[in-house]
């Protein structure tokens, strides 16, 4: 069902898909500084982003201050645990994704935008535009979190990702561009029309497999680098918590994130997907 068919007609043969591949996005398009669907999905994606770390970054000194047992001075409880760190994180981003996937594709993240661009998804432009408004919407996210929890922020950290003790930054660093490999691996899977068509009759949202990469690698990796894979997230908090121990680390939540980003957008689309070979059979065929 859904398998692509090659169809002979008049002695020509093509090949007749359930599918349409969209074209690749422009590398630069001034016509769309014009558009307002271009602005209207930057707004998205500051609103979701900032919405994104206001959760999160809470959910975070809650866990920290439940866990405390000078406070609390019970050393039975200890909050909701990693377990519902990840839960808020791939949570919170099933949500956001699947409501802004018609209006901004759903980014949310710079290393996602930027592995869609890589992919050639999105102008250069939009690139841009929506990574400017993913940190901006981050840094006005962390900073209502420290609005309502200002007397614990800073306590516990502020939510900012750190290597943790015991590990190497190289180790750290391994850690993001996998996880961020995941992630976006995901994305491009789930949003492939060639899986669209063919996986038609099954109800499956796009934005679940998505919230579900992010929940499992943020499982494997909170304890190593607290889970960037996203430099959003990571840059909000350090801009509100201002520690050094978060600047210092925090070239690898971007070098990490980007190259994971760019490594899956290449294996997805050109070699899974055989973009480049497909490209160079279209040449030779109008040659």
């Amino acid at each position: 069902m859904g398998k692509d068919v090659e169809v002979q007609e008049q002695g020509a043969e093509f090949s007749a898909k359930d599918y349409q591949d969209p074209p690749p996005a422009p590398l630069f398009d001034a016509a769309e500084f014009k558009k307002w669907s271009l602005y209207r999905a930057v707004i998205a994606e500051f609103v979701a982003t900032l919405l994104f770390l206001y959760i999160t970054v809470l959910t975070i000194i809650g866990y920290k201050r439940q866990s405390d047992t000078s406070i609390t001075g019970n050393t039975e409880c200890d909050g909701v645990g990693l377990l519902g760190i990840a839960w808020a994180f791939g949570g919170m981003i099933f949500v956001l994704v699947y409501c802004t996937a018609g209006i901004s594709g759903g980014h949310i993240n710079p290393a996602v935008t930027f592995g869609l661009f890589v992919g050639r998804k999105v102008s250069l432009i939009r690139a841009l535009l929506y990574i400017i408004a993913q940190c901006l919407g981050a840094i006005c996210g962390a900073g209502l979190a420290k609005g309502f929890q200002k007397s614990y922020y800073n306590r516990y950290g502020g939510g900012a990702n750190t290597v943790s003790d015991g590990y190497s930054k190289g180790t750290a660093l391994g850690a993001e561009i996998i996880g961020t490999f995941v992630l976006v691996y995901t994305v491009f899977s789930a949003t492939d029309p060639k899986r669209s068509a063919r996986d038609s009759h099954v109800p499956v949202l796009a934005p679940l497999p998505i919230g579900f990469a992010v929940f499992m690698v943020h499982l494997a990796t909170i304890p190593v680098t607290g889970t960037g894979i996203n430099p959003a997230r990571s840059f909000g908090p350090a801009v509100i918590f201002n520690n050094d121990k978060a600047w210092d680390d925090q070239w690898i939540y971007w070098v990490g994130p980007f190259i994971g980003a760019a490594v899956a957008a290449i294996y997805h689309q050109y070699i899974l997907r055989g973009s480049a070979i497909k490209a160079l059979g279209s040449f030779r065929s109008n040659a």
